[in-house]
């Protein structure tokens, strides 16, 4: 080993150990609140998580406020989303809806027009979001 490796290697060494001396008594503190702030962390952790869940979609008629904010949905799919989802299913659009009450349910009727001229006439479940 040379003379300036050895040197460095003491200077290191001295570093280290100034640097340990000096925080020790922080690390002795830290050491002692260690378990009330790891719990601190796990129940920010849940609640962080809890945030970061996906909602679920509401739009259109089938959501009633309270207060400002919050929201409670009364239907299974608002019109809007029952036209989207037939025109995804069909590539078709939409040219014509009904609300129709089916033994107390309520059904969209969409008639939906493809590009080749065909009338595709679709019956959607309001409740579940169940085509027929």
């Amino acid at each position: 080993m040379t003379v300036w490796a050895a040197m460095a290697a003491r200077i290191a060494f001295l570093a280290f150990w100034l640097q340990a001396t000096k925080l020790a008594p922080a690390m002795r503190k830290l050491r002692k609140q260690l378990p009330a702030l790891s719990l601190v962390l796990v129940g920010f952790a849940a609640v962080g998580h809890a945030h970061s869940l996906p909602a679920r979609e509401t739009g259109g008629t089938n959501v009633q406020e309270r207060s400002g904010f919050i929201a409670e949905v009364r239907d299974g799919i608002s019109l809007d989303e029952a036209v989207a989802r037939a025109e995804r299913q069909y590539r078709a659009r939409v040219v014509r809806t009904e609300v129709q009450d089916e033994d107390g349910r309520k059904v969209y009727v969409l008639k939906l027009l493809s590009e080749d001229g065909r009338v595709i006439t679709v019956r959607i479940d309001a409740a579940t979001g169940r085509m027929r």
